[in-house]
Order: C-alpha cells, then sequence, then structure tokens
C-alpha cells in the first residue's frame, strides 16, 4: 500500500503530534502530513516546552495551533499514527474502517509515547527521543 496521507494523533495536538508531524515533514515532504488530537482545544497553541525541545533541535513548530481530529481526516489519511494503544483503540472504535491503518507510533519498537503535558522539559526531550526513536522503525515502511 502506498502511503501519502499520514495523520498523527494525539490526545490535545499541542505536544507529541505536532512534534512528531514536524519530524516526518522533514524526513517525507513529498507527503502530506497532518496532526490532530482526540481531545484538542481547537485553536490553542502548542506548549513551550515543545517549542523549545523542537528549536534545540533546529525545528520551527511555534506556528502550530491545535486541531481536532475528524472524520474526514481519518478517512482521507492511508496512515494514522497515534501515540498509545489506547488512542488507536479510540479511533478503531469510533470508525471502525480505520482498522489495518492505525497503528500506534511505537508499533514496531512497542512503545507508547508518553504524554509530556504538565510535565518539565525533561519529559518533553523525552517524548521528543521517543518519537525520533520510534519514527527509525517506519523509514523502511514509508519510504517511495
Amino acid at each position: 500500500m502506498e502511503v501519502n496521507n499520514i495523520l498523527v494523533v494525539c490526545t490535545g495536538n499541542i505536544c507529541r503530534s505536532p512534534m512528531a508531524k514536524a519530524l516526518l515533514q522533514i524526513c517525507y515532504p513529498q507527503k502530506r502530513i497532518d496532526s490532530a488530537g482526540l481531545a484538542a482545544v481547537v485553536g490553542h497553541p502548542i506548549q513551550s516546552e515543545a517549542v523549545e525541545v523542537m528549536t534545540a533541535a533546529q525545528i520551527d513548530i511555534d506556528r502550530h495551533c491545535a486541531k481536532q481530529i475528524t472524520k474526514d481526516m481519518a478517512v482521507a489519511a492511508d496512515l494514522i499514527l497515534t501515540m498509545t494503544s489506547k488512542q488507536t483503540k479510540w479511533i478503531e472504535s469510533k470508525w471502525p474502517y480505520c482498522r489495518g491503518k492505525t497503528f500506534r507510533l511505537g508499533h514496531w519498537n512497542n512503545k507508547d509515547i508518553n504524554d509530556p503535558y504538565g510535565h518539565n522539559l525533561a519529559a518533553f526531550k523525552t517524548a521528543y527521543q521517543d518519537i525520533a526513536d520510534s519514527l527509525g522503525y517506519w523509514q523502511n515502511k514509508l519510504a517511495d
């Protein structure tokens, strides 16, 4: 299956999924990559700690605004990447036709990406590293 449209999902769309989206955009500039939250506060800016971590990696994400996942987004995606098994189950329960294209980002290394929201900068650094490590396992599956 060809994957050209990737949707990255977390809870609030202000920490993990925007970081993962930015990393995916660097690796796959030819693909359409978006992010959303299962319980997003629509229009909320990205967490400042996430901006700090990404800025240290020379990636600019400070203009990101949170958005809620929609049925249209789920239908359009060739691949939906979540941060936890619970999020994968939520999407598959709400939209059963997403089974088979919804996976945890840490699927191949059996890892949930913990939510750093409300924690210190170290938690954001850990989330970033876990995202980057997990994306490495997707490399040969997403290559054109």
